[in-house]
């Protein structure tokens, strides 16, 4: 995963930071002490966990998994980017929600010379030791990586190969020497998303080939558990696509050898995880893409014998609680769905990219989004429906009429309708037609009670199984013209009335029709890179980078996009440095 620190800057950042330097020292202090006195020697199999005989048995006893993002792969250190030392009460917590397993990402540039022999600090290791000695203590796999390593120096290969390759051979050398002993619930993972700079596809694959069969016969060579411990492959870059997946087929088949996993990862539908492009609701392109996906990494791996960790899967930019929410939350609750049914049908095993500020709070070990989670956990084991959208939207400066939603049962029975504890009667309340649910005009008029802008009501849509599907009844009007505005490219925002409804997207084109902005092959700019709604103060905001981007001294017809269908027009100048906005 590229690295996503924004923690500095956040709100009640001193304290954050204060708590964590505490933790920080307590964690120096354990290690000052001797990891011996912290983490217990490793035994035959810890926290009583056997591994199972076969690769792909063992790999399926791994199921769900979760990363330690963003802390000892952070750069330079644990703590950088914003996440406090990890502990073993927090490992105990992730096995406590459920999870078998965790990636363990290492980031080892910064603690490590860069020169022959390429050693690596001794109580760096001895460090990456303990946490891997909680985890396996309790009760965890755990897979341990060389993480953003393979942008800071493996992406060099092409015109530096020598010594990349004598750098990547030698941290496995003293990592291989440092683990050899840990039972096989530990896993090795050759590099992360590995890259190489300038290199034609042709030669990235023969330079990834090289790596991970270099890995392999490092690992197996140096004495052990490592004779048979299950090593882990990635794909250029860890895209599922179908020429990398054969490509990976290919080197894992002339290893011989049954220990041996391949890794993706799965981000979703680009355009659909970062909102960019029109990607506001996980359409079909976007299903589509989830499950070839999943097809292609069962039929090319799985079904010839080769288990498929999901070492990373998440959406780009969601959830971001430092920002307004890119990808509305039904829409990415639907994806979480999809992605643990495609897995479970594919036999793929998916760890969840948690960089430590988006999931599980790692101070106060509590889920940031309980709800969240709850979407999340379910999937691994069962479906849930859903439905077209999770709102209903009433315009307030018209009567109400009957609205409409599409349900999704995904394989489950619609059961009814529930405000609280009160179930809703079908043909006073609603009708049903095969999977169209309509609220009739009488219900919703109750429903929104006095009308005031925002969500007047909450219903929950039950199925036979999974969790419920939550409708909000939401009053909106939509936003009134926007006024004239002026600002600098450093900041430029336009006062509005959001009346209720919520931005989707902003399309941004010149009178000739030319995209404009920092996304110029489409006329919808990402959500939260180019603008960005802020609620509480009525604005909407246009980034500096989309400013930066503009051509000077034409203007910009600006079309704003909101989740009731409403649209808004308004056009936008930038003259040098500074920038005038008026209603089009």
């Amino acid at each position: 995963m590229r690295e996503s620190h924004p923690a500095a800057s956040r709100p009640g950042g001193a304290l954050r930071r204060l708590a964590i330097l505490l933790l920080a020292l307590g964690a120096t202090i354990g290690l000052t002490l001797g990891t011996a006195l912290t983490a217990p020697a490793a035994e035959a199999a810890p926290g009583g966990v056997r591994v199972p005989d076969s690769a792909m048995d063992a790999v399926a006893a791994m199921q769900p998994s979760w990363n330690l993002g963003n802390t000892l792969d952070a750069i330079p250190e644990e703590i950088s980017w914003g996440n406090p030392p990890a502990t073993r009460e927090l490992l105990a917590k992730v096995r406590s929600e459920g999870f078998r397993s965790v990636r363990i990402p290492v980031t080892w540039n910064d603690h490590q010379s860069a020169t022959a022999p390429y050693t690596i600090d001794a109580a760096y290791m001895s460090r990456v030791k303990q946490v891997v000695d909680w985890a396996l203590d309790e009760g965890l796999y755990v897979v341990l990586n060389v993480h953003h390593d393979s942008w800071q120096w493996v992406n060099k290969m092409p015109t530096d190969h020598d010594n990349v390759l004598a750098r990547f051979n030698s941290t496995w050398t003293q990592i291989s020497s440092a683990f050899k002993d840990e039972p096989r619930t530990l896993l090795f993972e050759s590099v992360n998303e590995p890259v190489f700079d300038g290199a034609t596809a042709e030669q990235k694959t023969k330079l990834l080939d090289e790596l991970n069969v270099s890995f392999h016969k490092i690992v197996r060579s140096s004495g052990g558990n490592n004779d048979d411990r299950l090593l882990v492959l990635p794909t250029e870059y860890c895209t599922p696509s179908q020429p990398l997946l054969d490509d990976l087929y290919r080197t894992i088949r002339s290893l011989d050898d049954d220990n041996v996993v391949a890794t993706v990862h799965y981000y979703s539908w680009w355009p659909f995880s970062v909102n960019v492009a029109g990607g506001t609701h996980y359409d079909a392109a976007a299903q589509k893409d989830l499950t070839d996906s999943f097809t292609r990494m069962h039929d090319t791996l799985i079904a010839k014998g080769i288990p498929v960790y999901l070492g990373e899967y998440g959406l780009l930019s969601w959830p971001d609680h430092n920002h307004p929410s890119s990808v509305e939350r039904g829409e990415a609750l639907k994806y979480f769905e999809h992605v643990g049914a495609a897995a479970r049908e594919a036999g793929v095993t998916t760890a969840l990219w948690d960089p430590g500020f988006a999931y599980l709070n790692r101070i106060t070990l509590k889920w940031r989004d309980p709800a969240l989670f709850a979407w999340i956990k379910s999937s691994w084991t069962t479906r849930s429906g859903t439905a077209s959208f999770d709102r209903v939207y009433l315009p307030k400066s018209s009567p109400v009429t009957a609205q409409s939603l599409t349900l999704n049962p995904n394989g489950t029975k619609f059961r009814g309708l529930w405000q609280g504890d009160t179930k809703l009667k079908e043909k006073r309340d609603y009708t049903l037609s095969g999977n169209r649910l309509t609220l009739t005009a009488k219900a919703l008029t109750r429903l929104a009670g006095d009308r005031e802008y925002g969500v007047n009501a909450t219903l929950k849509a039950r199925f036979s199984s999974g969790l419920p599907w939550q409708i909000d009844v939401v009053t909106y009007d939509r936003p009134k013209p926007l006024p004239a505005a002026k600002g600098t490219t450093e900041e430029f925002y336009i006062l509005t009335d959001y009346r209720g409804d919520e931005l989707a997207a902003m399309e941004s084109t010149y009178a000739n029709g030319d995209n404009a902005g920092p996304i110029d092959w489409n006329p919808y700019q990402e959500f939260n890179k180019a603008f960005a709604p802020d609620y509480p103060n009525n604005k909407i905001i246009l980034t500096t980078a989309f400013m930066k981007a503009l051509r000077d001294g034409e203007k910009v017809d600006l079309t704003f996009h909101f989740y009731s269908g409403a649209t808004v027009k308004y056009q936008v100048t930038r003259d040098g440095t500074k920038v005038t906005g008026s209603a089009s």
